[in-house]
């Protein structure tokens, strides 16, 4: 049936979305988000019989009292925004009916993100965050458990949410809020200052549930800085003063000009972040290829078998056996067969194993591999067989680099299953407190700038330049040195030649950085 005929509009799943919308305005207008006729949420009409760039678009009137509404007075657009319902209008004192005035900027999320349903909010929380630093254009927070209600992130993760300016008139907005889209692929929010939030998800559950991660992660931020604590570091210590600044109980008082040169050289230092390879650069190669991959390829059937039901390891299977359909059809050598998981489950094991001992002998970085090696590693630190070993002056580095304000990421072809386990089980203990995230091949492979352009885009700098990476691998510095970064090579007992005359910087210790 077409989407846009009479007895569409008036089914049961047009009719069901119109009033969940107005359940959905009654507990935000509880919660401080739509009141004084602000805010306003839209939902696309879930069927499944319709692709979702396909169905229609149910969404809040403009100016109404958001606790009031009733189904309706809801509005139903087609696929690309024009309008095919209206509500009736209401008597005085009700005002004539009106779309509401973010319906150009809901259009961008749904195109842009293939949105199933976003929430505009005017909760104070929202907006005061944006507030804390009016020149900042990011609101950044580590290490709060909220942080995994947001797609894509876990605890250890930076939230990165960009901030865009308010205008005179919503629709105004529209620009700026697809700019900030497309330069924040990862993001699934958008702040604009002293104004609200826009949040949008999968579907109306995702975005809701997103929606109060954000302002529950906003509130915690403000009573934070209420506190004096640093809410963007994985330890939430005292917000570090710098010179210039002076700090008095809850509040900081800038005394250097906000614009001047030297502010704005203290400030860029503030911001700048160190990358850092964990091979042959944090930790020595012979504990990785004497150690964990040894430990990894003798434990593949153990931990299959242990927990071959689990979600968990029939997705490792599943990511394994398409790879080495990929791998088959590409002529890669060692490459087996994987059988479904509907074959008998010692036959499935039996080639997984065959296939994983052949990539960890290739030394392949790939994903699935990674995934599967995270696993099996993450029960040998449980268990207390497994010990990550740093070298000596890596603690006492990621210390002073922690202390003086710069943040500090992982980026390794490891997962960040992987990194964190090595970092939080080391021989000089837990260590991740120092870390601000973890990067692995899923930004891309390490000897591609692009990878490093992924990097540079999710973290808090400027220019890539602002972004030092450190490794020791001469194709992994060249392709940084590409995207724009600065780059050391490391040189620690164990790592390979270098080609002569290679022009980076080369260092022995992380304290000569």
């Amino acid at each position: 049936m077409a989407t846009t005929t009479q007895a569409y509009i008036e089914s049961k799943p047009v009719q069901e979305t119109k009033a969940l919308i107005t359940e959905l305005c009654r507990q935000f207008y509880s919660q401080g988000w739509v009141g004084g006729t602000g805010g306003s949420i839209t939902i696309k009409v879930h069927d499944d019989c319709i692709r979702k760039p396909q169905q229609l678009i149910i969404m809040s009137p403009s100016g109404v009292q958001k606790e009031r509404m009733s189904p309706e007075d809801m509005y139903i657009l087609s696929p690309d925004g024009t309008i095919i319902s209206f509500p009736t209008p209401k008597p005085y004192p009700h005002k004539p009916p009106k779309c509401s005035d973010c319906a150009p900027i809901f259009m961008k999320a749904y195109q842009m993100r293939n949105a199933g349903a976003i929430i505009h909010s005017h909760g104070m929380e929202s907006c005061l965050v944006t507030m804390i630093n009016p020149g900042s254009k990011e609101f950044r927070i580590t290490h709060m458990e909220m942080i995994k209600g947001i797609q894509g992130h876990g605890y250890y993760d930076e939230l990165v949410v960009p901030i865009i300016e308010n205008t005179a008139h919503e629709r105004d907005l529209t620009n700026s809020l697809a700019g900030a889209i497309e330069a924040y692929p990862k993001s699934t929010a958008v702040l604009v200052r002293n104004h609200g939030i826009y949040v949008w998800g999968d579907s109306w559950i995702s975005a809701k549930t997103q929606a109060e991660c954000y302002h529950y992660l906003f509130d915690a931020a403000i009573k934070l800085y209420q506190l004096g604590l640093d809410w963007s570091t994985p330890t939430h210590g005292p917000i570090k003063a710098i010179k210039g600044v002076s700090k008095s109980g809850p509040h900081m008082t800038l005394s250097v000009k906000t614009g001047s040169k030297e502010f704005d050289r203290q400030m860029k230092a503030l911001r700048r972040c160190i990358v850092l390879d964990i091979e042959g650069t944090a930790t020595p190669i012979s504990f990785v290829t004497d150690v964990l991959f040894p430990y990894a390829c003798d434990n593949i059937g153990r931990h299959l078998r242990e927990t071959y039901e689990s979600a968990e390891t029939r997705d490792d299977i599943e990511l394994l056996r398409t790879q080495a359909q990929d791998d088959l059809e590409k002529g890669v050598a060692g490459a087996v067969p994987v059988p479904h998981l509907t074959e008998r489950k010692e036959e499935v094991i039996a080639a997984v194993v065959a296939n994983v001992e052949a990539m960890i002998k290739a030394d392949r970085k790939i994903t699935a591999l990674k995934q599967l090696q995270g696993h099996i590693w993450r029960n040998g630190f449980q268990n207390k067989e497994l010990e990550g070993v740093v070298f000596e002056d890596v603690p006492e580095a990621l210390e002073r680099w922690h202390a003086s304000g710069i943040k500090v990421y992982i980026y390794s072809s490891g997962s960040r299953l992987a990194q964190r386990l090595l970092f939080g089980n080391t021989n000089f203990g837990d260590l991740r407190k120092y870390l601000s995230g973890y990067f692995d091949t899923t930004v891309g492979n390490k000897r591609e700038s692009r990878s490093y352009m992924e990097i540079y885009e999710s973290v808090g700098v400027d220019s890539p330049s602002e972004l030092l990476f450190v490794t020791d691998v001469y194709e992994e510095a060249i392709a940084a040195k590409a995207a724009g970064l600065e780059v050391i090579i490391s040189v620690r007992p164990g790592n390979g030649p270098l080609p002569k005359n290679h022009g980076f910087r080369m260092v022995n210790l992380f304290s000569e950085i």
